[in-house]
Parts: C-alpha cells; structure tokens; sequence
C-alpha cells in the first residue's frame, strides 16, 4: 500500500561541494521580475534585488516579462532599467489577441510595434510557448509556428540586431497522456493548466518540427531557444538544429533536473556546443537557486536535489553535477551572452 505523505531520504553518502560564487561572472539570461514567476521584485526595493545578485555574482539579469505586454515592459524599463541601466536587460513581446482582429496584416503590425518597443529600450524579443499551441488566427485557425506570416517580425529582429528568446512546447510529458506511465504525473497534478494532450492541441513534436522550420528559414535572425531549445530530454534531436543553424543558440534556463539525470550525456553535449549555450535559470533571483546551479555546472557530485525544496517539482529523480572546464564554463556563465545580447563590457 502506498502512503501519500511517502518522501524516502537517500541513505548513500556522497560528497556535497558549496559554491558560494561562480568561478566567472554571471549574466542570467532568462529570467523574471514580476509574478507570476518572480518574487514580484517590481514592488520591492531595487537595492535588495541588487545584494542578492551581487551576492552571488550575477552582473546582468534579463527580464522576459516584457514578452507579457507592452505596460509590463514599460514599467519594468521605467522601474530597473533607470535605477541600474548595466544591470537589467528588458525583452518586449507580441500581442497575440490581436490577430483575429488584423488578420493577414498581423505580422507588419507586430513587427511595427516591435520596434517601437526597442525605441522605448527593449533589447530583445521574448515569444511564449501560446504560439503554437493557442494562437488563432481570423477564420479560428491554428497558428502554425512557422507560419509565413510572421515573416516581418522575425526579419524586424534581424534588422534591428536583436535576438529572439522563443520558448515553443513544453516538456515532452506534458503533452502525454495523464495516467500512471507520465513521469510528470505529480506536478501536471497540481498545474493542469501546463497539460497538453493530443489532442485537442498537437503533438508535441509537430510543434518542435515547426519551431526546427522557423529557425531554418530565418538564418539572419538570431534565435535563443529557452529550455535547452525546449526539448532537454533530447540532446541529439538539438544538437543537429545547432549544426543546421548557426543563428540558433540555447539556454539552459528550469532545465538542470533533465541536464543532470543525462550527465554524461549533457557534459559532452556542454564541450561539443560550449559556444553556444547561455546561463539562465527561470527562478526567482535568490542565493541559494543561484549556488545550485553553479552546483550543477561545476563540480563532480552525484545524487543530489536539482531543486531546493522536497521532493523536487519537476520528478522524483536526483541530479549528477558536470564538473565543466573552465574555458566551458566562461563562456556558459557570460561570454556568450555578451556576444548574442550585444552587451558592452569592460
């Protein structure tokens, strides 16, 4: 009979390394200030945002928030941006409600407003994963991924040189059935919301296969795909997007608990691909989820919690860290968000 309250503690020893701060400089390309994901860092003082990142060496964090509205983006640049202008990237969005109203015309207007966001500061594009799996169009039409009429916005990114953070799907098991086989089961239990069976929604990998198309048809524009380019449970599958598309790039933002359970796997994956992989957690700043990460990325140990509270959200599983080379890791923690977010640096 299976209890309900059942935590088993693991009972092997195994070697627990601190790091207190990251062996380079930190820029956190992926994460969020305001709820539903953050702490709603927008409402408290900036200057306890600033210890915690100073903290643990995070020298730029970028907003995504932005992707959510036009006001959430101009409140944010109004807000962090002017008090901390180095340390705080804003990403704007797409307004995706306005498509069964302007119709085929849809794309030119959102590249329009496109820009005059970057005008007011945006430094960047977030896309959520509604595109795809929500979006309709005029005649209540599925919005494809690839679809040709979002043509202009992605070539108004292009043109303007800024990247495109794009989070398409969600892990594969969300889009399973619910039954006792998803190994999603007890988080999917507490977020229905997050599933996407097949159908009503489309398999998860037509989804993927669209987003593969996009990048592939715009190789002028830069492309980051969030979540270890949202198929983490699949490093083939994005490692040869990587080598069809050198305008692809990816960050490894709430994705450590699949990274870990594939640590050699995921290490050799980090070495092969270490030019283009950006640090990025998705959580909420704080100290401790920060010196997990680094955790993660830096030392040997085995076995332990990928998440800070028990048991972990994501799976019962435990994670192995990677033990990174340094050059790896340089370029992981900051040189290549330097080089894909335009930041000037000293």
């Amino acid at each position: 009979m299976l209890l309900s309250n059942y935590l088993p503690i693991p009972k092997i020893e195994v070697k627990a390394t601190s790091i207190d701060r990251p062996r380079y400089p930190v820029i956190d390309a992926h994460n969020h200030l305001g709820p539903p994901f953050s702490d709603d860092w927008e409402s408290r003082p900036i200057g306890e945002l600033l210890d915690v990142l100073d903290e643990v060496g995070v020298e730029v964090l970028i907003d995504l928030d932005g992707g959510w509205g036009e006001n959430i983006l101009y409140r944010h640049l109004d807000y962090f941006k002017s008090a901390a202008p180095e340390r705080f990237l804003h990403f704007g969005g797409i307004n995706w409600s306005l498509f069964p109203e302007l119709g085929d015309r849809f794309g030119e207007v959102a590249a329009q407003s496109l820009r005059e966001q970057v005008e007011r500061g945006a430094q960047g594009l977030k896309v959520w994963k509604e595109l795809g799996l929500k979006v309709r169009d005029q005649h209540n039409q599925l919005v494809a991924v690839d679809d040709e009429r979002l043509a202009p916005i992605w070539e108004t990114a292009a043109d303007l040189g800024i990247p495109v953070t794009i989070h398409i799907a969600d892990p594969v098991a969300f889009f399973d059935p619910l039954d006792n086989n998803n190994e999603r089961w007890e988080e999917l239990s507490v977020h229905p919301d997050w599933h996407f069976p097949s159908p009503p929604y489309p398999a998860f990998m037509t989804i993927i296969e669209q987003f593969a198309n996009l990048i592939a048809q715009h190789l002028g524009t830069t492309f980051i795909g969030a979540h270890v380019g949202c198929y983490a449970e699949n490093l083939t599958w994005v490692a040869e997007l990587l080598d069809r598309c050198p305008n692809y790039y990816i960050d490894i933002s709430a994705r450590i608990a699949e990274l870990g359970r594939q640590p050699y796997t995921a290490r050799r994956f980090f070495i092969q691909y270490a030019d283009r992989i950006l640090f990025g957690t998705d959580l909420s700043p704080d100290s401790k989820m920060y010196r997990l990460h680094y955790r993660f990325l830096e030392s040997d140990d085995e076995y332990f919690n990928y998440a800070l509270e028990e048991p972990p959200p994501q799976g019962r599983w435990r994670i192995c860290g990677l033990y990174l080379p340094d050059d790896v890791l340089e370029k992981v923690y900051r040189k290549n968000a330097l080089k894909v977010l335009n930041i000037q640096s000293d």
